[in-house]
């Protein structure tokens, strides 16, 4: 598992070892069932605090990316790619609805909110 941390972050370390986890699971770097290191090594990893990494650790549990297992260890969530995708897919396509409202209000037509988009998309 690949994680790089910057001190020039606007992010929290937390956040940075959460965002990129994710990132990995998402992109499949990361298996299901695959077992991640314990929040100590990583924390040894990293050279950073073992709260700092319990911290990562425990959101990713909340929102269903990892499962811990008492006396066995930490692992990518079975359950979860599938169920997170249609929960990212949702927050999208919330956020897409209220940019056609706006798009509508102001009487953007289509063609050009989709141009906006498609360049906006290729910037990454």
């Amino acid at each position: 598992m690949d994680i790089i941390l910057s001190n020039n972050s606007d992010l929290p370390i937390y956040q940075q070892i959460k965002n990129q986890m994710i990132q990995q699971i998402m992109k499949g770097d990361l298996k299901d069932g695959e077992q991640l290191p314990s929040i100590r090594n990583l924390a040894k990893e990293l050279k950073i605090s073992v709260i700092t990494t319990k911290r990562a650790y425990d959101d990713l549990e909340k929102e269903g990316y990892i499962d811990t297992v008492i006396g066995k260890g930490t692992f990518v969530s079975v359950r979860g790619k599938n169920m997170l995708k249609q929960k990212q897919f949702e927050t999208i396509n919330g956020k897409l609805k209220l940019i056609a409202k706006d798009c509508k209000q102001y009487d953007i037509p289509l063609h050009e909110v989709l141009e906006m988009i498609k360049k906006l998309y290729e910037e990454e």
